[in-house]
């Protein structure tokens, strides 16, 4: 089916729920052990056979535009560096000198022709090479080509930048992402524009993440935010291997359906309907007219944390210093109601999950993205590709 009537499609079922009042069901409500967020074996199992071996969407292509820009940043623990050589193809390395172990670039965004240690000075180039030793007449023999830095796989499709924490892992992302990057090519992220990123800092990561894949929750926890635009507990989803598109509906959806043609409801995004795009296991993508939200939740340093980084795209650029003005305050404004909204209410559960109060977590029929991923997630926790894969299934 191509990407239009598919899309099509969804605004017709999401049409349809607004105005019958349903909404995706799945056959049965699903229960998740409390000790999924709170045990620290399976935290370590998470890191080490979904976090480790995954090809993780770590940035954009508009983060690093240019030869020699460049994104350090930490990931799981691992100070990760991203960078785009003199030939344009991106790069990834474990920031770490292989002298002493200190960085050769500091954390966030830059560009620079190479890499300088922080603590004595060695120099790497963009292919990660050493290039020169400080003082190398006092230093001894060594045989530079051994030292370079410890590259991790990397991919770049559809505006979309992919490493892998192992070195050496193999990187099948045609296999991985389940032809969802048709989507994202048609999007042209590629062009867009990089305009910032924020931190904040919550519950378990799955907490976390359970909260952006459903709407169940915008009627008690979003009355003065999503609510007024989206109806709460309606929304369609779709599934490209274990990631989701998750379509929520306007409260317009009919008007603005009813006022275009039958073949032109697949162009209609952001126009009666809104997508969430969701890459397993821990990245949202939320495009809404004025400015696109990116959460990438990573396990925190315990299982009871995450950190949370929020990356905000547009397609246009920058104009002028008033622009800058307005989106930094639409960036923060974003930033607040995520915090406030959704992470503050994450921390009170992590606390009633540690409490031992009840056993068990609920997934209604209603939360088919929920019951999604955690069937996907335990596929991964099994280590049995022999395994069958987990079915997204709709049950009217």
């Amino acid at each position: 089916m191509e990407r239009n009537e598919r899309i099509g499609l969804a605004a017709q079922r999401m049409r349809t729920y607004v105005e019958q009042g349903q909404t995706f069901r799945t056959g049965a409500v699903k229960r998740v052990p409390a000790r999924s967020y709170t045990d620290p074996d399976q935290w370590k199992a998470e890191l080490e056979l979904v976090f480790r071996r995954l090809p993780l969407m770590l940035a954009f292509t508009a983060e690093l535009p240019r030869p020699g820009d460049y994104k350090a940043m930490e990931v799981i623990g691992l100070p990760v560096l991203i960078n785009r050589d003199k030939a344009g193809a991106v790069r990834a390395f474990l920031n770490v000198c292989p002298h002493r172990g200190a960085p050769v670039a500091d954390e966030g965004h830059g560009n620079c022709p190479r890499f300088s240690c922080k603590y004595h000075g060695w120099t790497f180039g963009r292919d990660g090479r050493l290039i020169g030793i400080s003082d190398a007449s006092t230093f001894g023999m060594v045989d530079k080509a051994e030292l370079a830095l410890r590259e991790l796989p990397a991919a770049e499709r559809a505006g979309l930048i992919f490493v892998s924490l192992t070195p050496g892992a193999p990187m099948d992302l045609d296999r991985f992402t389940g032809g969802y990057l048709e989507d994202f090519e048609a999007l042209g992220l590629a062009e867009w524009t990089w305009i910032g990123s924020r931190q904040i800092e919550g519950a378990n990561w799955k907490v976390a993440f359970d909260g952006y894949l459903e709407g169940y929750h915008f009627a008690a926890l979003h009355p003065d935010t999503i609510l007024p635009r989206t109806p709460s507990n309606r929304a369609h989803y779709e599934s490209f291997g274990p990631h989701l598109r998750i379509g929520f509906p306007q409260h317009r959806i009919s008007e603005t359906l009813s006022a275009v043609p039958r073949e032109a409801w697949g162009e209609q995004e952001n126009n009666g309907f809104d997508f969430a795009r969701v890459l397993f296991p821990n990245v949202s993508m939320f495009i809404a007219p004025e400015i696109t939200q990116v959460a990438q939740i990573f396990p925190g340093p315990t299982p009871d944390r995450n950190r949370t980084v929020l990356t905000y795209l547009r397609r246009e650029p920058i104009r002028d210093e008033a622009d800058r003005a307005a989106t930094e305050a639409a960036m923060n404004f974003f930033r607040d109601v995520t915090y406030t909204e959704d992470y503050l209410i994450g921390m009170a559960v992590q606390k009633g999950l540690q409490s031992g109060a009840h056993d068990e977590m609920l997934f209604g029929r209603n939360e088919p993205g929920n019951q999604y991923f955690h069937e996907w997630l335990d596929w991964y926790l099994q280590d049995d590709p022999d395994l069958p894969e987990p079915v997204l299934q709709r049950v009217d």
